[in-house]
């Protein structure tokens, strides 16, 4: 079996440390590499993978919305959300999955111990990221979920989605009023990764989160972000974005093998190898 992971850029991916740790606690023998596809060249690259034996992949930028029309089939999730960061080849169809939203469940659920029903969350931004992970939660029980973007009118577009998310600005006050009794914050911006050119002006925000409140960020380079060690300071439980990227593979590795797998042993096996890598 030949796997996957294409984007521009994409060569830095973790996808194929995780699914080769995978893989191999499977015993099965199968390759799982990165292949650079730039914007405009999926067509030819669909047509490359049929040719050459590969049964499935993995997308990131800028593909997850762009698979949306060229391929045969899209699963319910991937539609609502509107992207897709996983396609199978399926009795000579491609079909396209969506587990970003699923496997940030997963890590809300292992590392914080968060359950979304009933709560109310704030998210930071309107990306595809934000678009799964909010959709995700509104689906699991969330009552509200708040949706802070700098343009507005992207936020308007991703709450028309679903009836629980409302948009809001993002701007200190909103940030501060939105946080009063928020059970979860999760920022799904760019702000606080290394490199970014911009980073958030303060943090007093997070002083308006109630003593049970816990802070998600989508982050995972650098581990420890600003927000995520402020949240921290003042005793709240805070994750990085590892634990969904580790979830978001074990669930995309099920599709990819067409059946269910011990998903905590796959975990395991990735986030052990994770580490390793980060190690040395």
């Amino acid at each position: 079996m030949r796997l996957q992971v294409i984007g521009d850029p994409v060569l830095h991916s973790k996808s194929p440390v995780l699914h080769g740790a995978m893989l191999s606690a499977l015993g099965l023998d199968a390759a799982y590499d990165a292949r650079v596809v730039r914007r405009g060249e999926l067509p030819d690259y669909l047509r490359w993978a049929r040719d050459h034996g590969v049964a499935g992949f993995n997308a990131t930028m800028p593909h997850k919305e762009d698979l949306l029309p060229l391929l045969d089939g899209i699963d319910p999730a991937a539609r609502l959300t509107g992207a897709v960061n996983t396609v199978c080849l399926r009795e000579g169809a491609w079909v396209g999955f969506n587990t970003d939203g699923a496997g940030a469940l997963s890590a809300l659920g292992e590392v914080l111990g968060f359950d979304p029903a009933g709560s109310t969350v704030t998210l930071l931004g309107a990306g595809g990221a934000a678009k799964a992970v909010a959709l995700a939660l509104a689906q699991a029980g969330a009552e509200r979920v708040r949706v802070c973007n700098r343009t507005l009118e992207r936020a308007v577009e991703l709450c028309a989605r679903h009836p629980r998310l409302t948009p809001a600005p993002f701007d200190p006050d909103t940030l501060e009023r939105l946080c009063r009794g928020a059970d979860l914050l999760v920022n799904c911006t760019s702000l606080g990764m290394e490199g970014c050119p911009r980073q958030f002006e303060g943090f007093s925000f997070l002083d308006a989160l109630p003593p049970h409140g816990a802070v998600f960020d989508l982050i995972y380079h650098p581990a420890e972000t600003e927000l995520l060690a402020q949240a921290r300071r003042r005793g709240l439980r805070a994750m990085n974005g590892l634990p969904m990227l580790v979830w978001q593979a074990v669930l995309a590795l099920e599709h990819f093998l067409n059946r269910p797998l011990d998903r905590g042993a796959m975990a395991a096996a990735a986030s052990a190898a994770l580490e390793h890598k980060q190690l040395f």
